[in-house]
């Protein structure tokens, strides 16, 4: 029998039993939809974590206070180890670094007339724009003048401008009140739109000096941004980073950093290490679900064996081999498992296309992952029908036509 044949016959049986087949292939279709769907949200992250990094600008080192990282662990002590002095050395002395911009941010209240809208307030300076790559579209930033004088001026991000003028106002010039201080709108940054969970046209740009003195009260900063003379100057800039805060902090050679450094590189790893986490967690019960599936196919198959014992003997009579008998219902596992991959295949595209309609994830399809779930199903069709296939094709003719 050609396998044409025994393909043919394969499908006939399938067919005959059309529910007792889909039972069969319920677990293959959910296990491999799984694999589809978690494995395009987990490309989708990673899109967005590499777009996002783009975002940040060219060869941006983020100085972060805190303690260094030991062993892939962070002590978590001290978070208040940076200070506005610490940006001013770095910008003064440090010769691997192009661009120094301190960082202090909170969430806060703004409210315009009748309207209130919760955001991020982030006091910096105007070099903001180059280390974040985040240009002002209408209007203008404040000035290095508005740092010395601590005057209350801000730059809206588009998210905000919508909360609280909408789309027909002009916001330029119009004040804003920020934890109950008035600040003037000097203009409005260009729209970046939304990546995952961030929104960074969701913030306000105030003077470092006025965020720290005015608003929030503090004397220490959130991040200082610094951006490298080129991407061959990292490691360089980074090591000059770390002695010349070392020397700034008063801190031994033995003595642990109270601080952290961290470039787009490191950056982008441990988002994707997250990500990449919940993938295989999820995956992990697709493989669970494939094994039950498998297990189904087994168990169908050497009912399948019983119920046609008679048949398996005549065709044994009639000169079959073994290995026809062997690779005949081999055949007719394997289609089980292939059809209920191609069927999950198609679950597993829907899904990933619902997704960002019903959490706003953004998905992306991979057709690596789309052939390794192919692949995985026929191989699970293989395993799975090789005890049944054996025990059919062992059937000793004369026994398995006195079956009743």
């Amino acid at each position: 029998m050609g396998m044409l044949e025994s393909l043919a016959n394969a499908l006939r049986g399938l067919l005959a039993n059309k529910l007792r087949s889909a039972l069969t292939m319920l677990g293959v279709i959910i296990g491999v939809g799984a694999i589809m769907t978690t494995t395009s949200i987990g490309e989708g992250a990673k899109a967005d974590i590499t777009e996002r990094i783009q975002t940040l600008g060219a060869n941006i080192l983020a100085v972060r206070p805190g303690q260094s990282r030991l062993r892939g662990r962070s002590s978590g002590q001290d978070r208040q180890s940076l200070k506005y002095e610490d940006a001013m050395v770095l910008r003064e002395r440090a010769e691997n670094i192009l661009l120094v911009t301190p960082e202090v941010s909170s969430r806060a209240q703004v409210k315009h007339g009748n309207k209130n809208h919760n955001t991020t307030v982030i006091g910096t300076t105007p070099e903001y724009q180059i280390t974040a790559n985040f240009p002002v579209e209408k209007g203008a930033f404040f000035t290095e003048n508005d740092v010395r004088t601590r005057r209350r001026v801000c730059t809206l991000g588009k998210t905000v401008v919508d909360e609280l003028f909408g789309n027909e106002k002009n916001p330029i010039g119009e004040t804003v009140k920020i934890r109950g201080l008035n600040f003037r709108v000097l203009g409005v940054m260009k729209e970046k739109g939304a990546s995952g969970w961030r929104n960074p046209d969701d913030q306000i740009f105030i003077p470092v000096s006025t965020a720290m003195k005015r608003v929030f009260g503090r004397d220490y900063l959130s991040s200082i941004s610094a951006q490298a003379v080129n991407s061959e100057a990292m490691e360089p800039a980074e090591a000059e980073i770390e002695n010349l805060l070392r020397k700034q902090h008063k801190l031994p050679a033995n003595k642990e950093l109270d601080f952290n450094v961290r470039n787009q590189t490191e950056f982008l790893e441990t988002l994707e290490e997250s990500g990449q986490t919940f993938t295989y967690m999820i995956m992990g019960i697709a493989v669970v679900s494939l094994i039950v599936g498998g297990i189904g196919i087994m168990n169908i198959m050497l009912v399948s064996v019983t119920e046609r014992t008679r048949e398996i003997g005549l065709r044994k009579a009639v000169g079959a081999k073994r290995h026809d008998i062997l690779i005949q219902f081999l055949i007719e596992s394997m289609t089980l498992s292939i059809l209920g991959g191609l069927i999950g295949i198609g679950v597993g595209i829907f899904g990933s296309k619902m997704v960002p309609s019903l959490w706003g994830w953004r998905t992306v399809i991979s057709p690596i992952y789309t052939a390794v779930a192919f692949f995985v199903a026929a191989w699970v069709g293989i395993f799975f029908g090789a005890y049944p296939a054996w025990k059919a094709a062992k059937l000793s003719p004369i026994e398995a036509l006195r079956h009743e």
